[in-house]
């Protein structure tokens, strides 16, 4: 392994773990939200409702470029081969892990204690199939979206090192500007937008499909997002892109979280509303990689032991939030008239359980392997990681 030149970025390990921490409010949001989801309250609240749009907006395009970012780092520090097996290991494990761990008890919850499968014997044998894959799946989808950006990032890092004369590339080291970047992923989005419509006109079914949207359309969504974090890595000026705070990505955002508000509670699937909201997303995901950059870059750029313990526990935490979340909403969520304080309890409810697992499962060597893919946490050690000095692995 070469030795690590590059400094420590701490206003990256603050965004790696609020984001994926934040899908925890997100979550609970849902239930009070008026998006209709396994769990509801009984009446949706216009507030929460704009709140979970806003963090749905954005927070998985930036949490994939900061992916690409530390993935292409270890590209750089391993030998090819050696990075694709610790990759793999780092997203791999921990996503078989939660199947029979979490997902399947979620699964056997949702099918006792809600609604979701009330319709299960009049179902034939494709649907009870499909719904299987999309309940399995469930929260793990970016693990597995992870796995295969990995598999096919082998081939594509090599190229990005090498700086070989590709047009992509060619045309990502000319964007000189966050402007030039942000025509790139809107042109990115016109394209997947295209590709969308066809499915839609010529094989609908296959949008409900859950293995196609988990391996096919989400990889292709977020492939862009995850590759230019790489380059962001690879390229000095195209960080320096990011790292610079900008008034009009700033205002433009705001205008694209108003366009996709509207286009998420009044558009339809014929008018084009899918379309729409890829292409909408695509640009305010690029913006926002600015604004979280730059806003991070200059207000948490800097060593905290809080932050440390919230990037090595956010993986966790984030995996085992989804089940608490289901079952405060199935038990707790009626009981509760105010929409907002069942919001908050739900915080205090979630964190608080998911926190004291995560500290049980510190004390367990083969948990903390199984959800984190170390297998130094198979071993005899005393300390945690942080008190070795070694650095938390972002961009799970």
């Amino acid at each position: 392994m070469k030795p690590q030149s590059q400094p420590r970025e701490f206003f990256l390990d603050s965004i790696r773990a609020y984001l994926m921490l934040l899908g925890i409010p997100f979550h609970i949001s849902l239930i009070y939200s008026s998006h209709i989801w396994t769990v509801n309250s009984i009446t949706p609240s216009d507030g929460l409702t704009i709140f979970n749009d806003t963090i749905h907006a954005f927070r998985m395009q930036v949490f994939f470029v900061i992916s690409g970012y530390f993935s292409y780092m270890l590209y750089e520090r391993y030998e090819s081969r050696k990075w694709l097996r610790v990759r793999l290991e780092r997203v791999a494990i921990p996503l078989a892990a939660a199947f029979p761990l979490i997902t399947v008890p979620q699964l056997l919850f949702l099918a006792y204690f809600t609604n979701s499968f009330s319709n299960w014997g009049s179902l034939d044998f494709y649907q009870k199939i499909n719904i299987t894959v999309w309940e399995l799946v469930s929260h793990l989808w970016f693990l597995l979206t992870l796995v295969i950006l990995t598999a096919v990032s082998f081939y594509l890092f090599r190229a990005i090192k090498e700086n070989k004369n590709s047009r992509i590339l060619k045309v990502i080291q000319n964007a000189d500007s966050l402007g030039k970047i942000s025509i790139l992923f809107l042109f990115f989005g016109l394209i997947y937008a295209a590709f969308n419509r066809t499915v839609y006109l010529f094989a609908p079914q296959l949008l409900g499909n859950g293995a196609f949207n988990f391996v096919v359309m989400q990889t292709l969504f977020y492939l862009p997002f995850f590759l230019i974090g790489a380059c962001t890595f690879k390229f000095a000026s195209l960080k320096s892109i990011f790292l610079k705070p900008s008034v009009p990505a700033c205002a433009i955002s705001i205008l694209l979280f108003a366009a996709y508000m509207i286009n998420q509670h009044i558009n339809t699937p014929q008018l084009y509303s899918m379309e729409i909201d890829a292409i909408i997303t695509s640009l305010l995901g690029i913006l926002m990689v600015n604004v979280v950059f730059s806003f991070s870059h200059y207000v948490l750029n800097f060593q905290s032991p809080f932050v440390t313990y919230l990037v090595n526990a956010s993986l966790f935490v984030y995996l085992i939030h989804h089940p608490l979340t289901l079952i405060y909403g199935a038990f707790i969520t009626p009981l509760i008239k105010s929409d907002w304080v069942g919001f908050w309890l739900g915080l205090v409810f979630v964190f608080g359980i998911a926190f004291f697992l995560y500290e049980v499962h510190k004390r367990i060597p083969l948990l903390r392997f199984l959800f984190s893919g170390k297998w130094q946490f198979m071993k005899k050690e005393s300390g945690e990681e942080s008190a070795a000095g070694k650095r938390p692995e972002l961009g799970q």
